[in-house]
């Protein structure tokens, strides 16, 4: 069943999505750094919870029940909820539900509360198929540039299933906001772009990171005297790592963490937090940008609407990046024992 009136949800959406980021930035210009960054909650189950979080959770679940559950009544799927869901109008059932809402209030935030990089706002809206809802199904997706204080410019992208990518580029300091085409790389190599296999926290850095090594050795050979082959760039946010392929900064990400699961169990270790599917609400707009992505397996990127499935993804800019990269990245992690 379609969502009905689609572009007045799309609407609401755009306006919650500007009263976070303004909200947040606000906490940031105000609040102190070790403020933002104290720990509210860290539930085993899902990520930490930072003080900055719950600056945009506030926000979320009376905005909701305000202006979009009288008309779509709908099941809110985030992080820091109850059991990771709530259904509006509260004490309405699940099954009555016409949309499950996906949204991740702050992908990023780390980088955001250190003032070190932008964070990301998304939302992914499906029509309600149950708790066999999947990021297949969402219909309508936004993602929000959530930009550091010194910052005036941050980045907006949404697009319905049926239709193009939208992106626009807004500007804080007047208020405005002007159209923004983003293109991935059409480059058929990574020689001398960004590549990457995400290694944000410890527990099997040294593995991910020989990983990355043998796979770029056999792309693009050994390293030669005074000479890069290429370049990394280690973005703490799966929703940044997919917006920098969309706009043609990097040319492959690989989140491989679900693979080392048996590797860490064989050290009698735990694998640590990983990508859930709230921090992939938006790949929608990746592929209508012509980004590749998959899973861990190679298989079509797909995950259950929860917060707490490990979720394993790969991006390739174009074709000719996927051709020259999948390949020599199933060998490596065969040789490894990680594939097959």
């Amino acid at each position: 069943m379609p969502i009905h009136n689609p572009e007045r949800l799309l609407a609401l959406i755009l306006d919650l999505h500007a009263q976070i980021r303004s909200a947040v930035i606000a906490s940031c210009e105000a609040s102190a750094v070790d403020d933002l960054a104290d720990v509210v909650e860290d539930d085993q189950a899902g990520d930490t919870i930072y003080a900055i979080d719950r600056v945009s959770e506030e926000l979320l679940v009376d905005f909701f029940a305000r202006h979009v559950a009288p008309t779509w009544p709908l099941v809110l799927i985030a992080e820091g909820l109850p059991g990771g869901q709530v259904v509006l109008p509260h004490g309405s059932a699940a099954a009555a539900a016409q949309i499950r809402v996906l949204v991740d209030p702050i992908d990023g935030t780390r980088g955001l509360m250190y003032q070190k990089r932008s964070a990301w706002i998304l939302t992914g809206i499906a029509p309600n198929r149950g708790p066999t809802t999947r990021l297949a199904d969402i219909a309508l997706a936004v993602q929000t540039e959530i930009p550091l204080v010194k910052q005036h410019l941050s980045d907006q992208l949404w697009a319905f299933a049926d239709g193009p990518l939208h992106a626009v580029r807004y500007n804080r300091l007047t208020d405005t906001q002007s159209p923004l085409r983003l293109r991935p790389s059409r480059a058929n190599s990574i020689a001398h772009g960004f590549a990457m296999i995400s290694r944000f926290f410890p527990g099997a850095r040294e593995e991910l990171a020989a990983i990355d090594e043998a796979l770029i050795r056999a792309t693009l050979g050994p390293p030669q005297a005074g000479k890069a082959h290429c370049f990394e760039d280690q973005y703490i946010s799966s929703a940044g790592q997919i917006y920098e392929l969309i706009a043609g900064h990097d040319r492959f990400v690989a989140d491989l963490r679900p693979l080392l699961d048996q590797h860490l169990a064989q050290r009698g270790e735990a694998l640590g937090i990983c990508c859930h599917p709230y921090d992939l609400a938006t790949i929608m707009l990746a592929h209508k940008a012509g980004v590749i992505l998959t899973d861990e397996r190679e298989a079509d990127l797909d995950a259950p609407l929860d917060t707490t499935s490990d979720v394993g993804w790969i991006g390739y800019a174009n074709p000719s990046i996927r051709a020259q990269i999948e390949p020599a990245l199933q060998q490596v992690l065969a040789q490894r024992g990680l594939w097959g």
